[in-house]
């Protein structure tokens, strides 16, 4: 069985090997969009700019769900 790491403040649930993989294959698709979004930025290719920010937004929504899920989500920055 594979061993579960806990915070020390308990606040999020069991973060195991699956945790781990699933989180690097969130990360490897966020890095991926944002790849395609860096490419048409530099490009100045306008409709493939639109698709892959909205690409690289689902990603980074993905990969955020995924951690509140597992209670580590970030909490919102205070603004001044």
């Amino acid at each position: 069985m594979p061993e579960a790491h806990y915070p020390a403040n308990g606040a999020a649930r069991g973060v195991d090997d699956h945790f781990f993989r699933r989180y690097r294959e969130l990360l490897d698709a966020e890095d991926k969009a944002f790849d395609e979004l860096e490419h048409a930025y530099e490009d100045g290719d306008r409709a493939h700019f639109e698709v892959d920010l909205a690409a690289w937004r689902t990603a980074l929504e993905k990969r955020a769900t995924f951690l509140e899920r597992h209670g580590l989500g970030a909490a919102p920055l205070a603004v001044r």
